[in-house]
């Protein structure tokens, strides 16, 4: 199933090397190129310096550097137009996935719902989770976008459960009073 996506929809001109910010001004949906969404998902991104590398080292090994020129231009459209999306997740990052053990079904949000879930995962407070997805508000981010991972429901829990022990008057102290006496 194919969607509204911004990265398929990025030129060269969008990628800001000296800021390290890439401004999202358009997406592509079955090849018709477009604005954003909402004002929130125009603003721009900012840019990894690890990523930035990545795309300077595209950018000297693509037929299609100008500034003008699509980020993921498709060499079969002689770079007119960018790679279609559901042929780009068939064709590369599926067999990449595969070939790194992940043989869930991944499609286009997959990447959204792991980057929201691993900041959320990471301490991330719901604002800068919600800018960086670029939505309108933070009740889709938290509903829809993230979701707990195990290892931190467990740790959670288990301050709840250490806060518990620990109170005066509880079950522990007693038993340790005892112990000790």
């Amino acid at each position: 199933m194919e969607c509204n996506l911004e990265l398929l929809a990025l030129r060269w001109e969008d990628v800001d090397f000296k800021t390290l910010e890439v401004r999202v001004t358009r997406s592509i949906w079955h090849q018709v190129v477009g604005e954003c969404k909402t004002e929130a998902s125009a603003k721009p991104v900012p840019l990894d310096s690890y990523m930035a590398e990545d795309l300077l080292r595209w950018r000297r090994m693509t037929p299609y550097p100008m500034p003008g020129d699509w980020i993921f231009a498709s060499p079969t459209m002689k770079g007119k137009q960018p790679y279609w999306p559901d042929n780009l997740m068939r064709r590369y990052i599926r067999p990449a996935a595969r070939r790194a053990g992940i043989h869930k079904d991944l499609g286009w949000h997959t990447f959204r719902h792991t980057f929201g879930t691993l900041l959320k995962a990471n301490g991330e407070d719901v604002k800068t989770v919600q800018e960086l997805l670029r939505h309108a508000n933070s009740r889709i981010t938290l509903e829809v976008y993230t979701q707990a991972v195990t290892k931190t429901k467990r740790e959670a829990q288990s301050r709840v459960v250490q806060m518990m022990l620990d109170r005066p008057g509880s079950h522990r102290e007693e038993e340790t009073v005892q112990a000790a006496g």
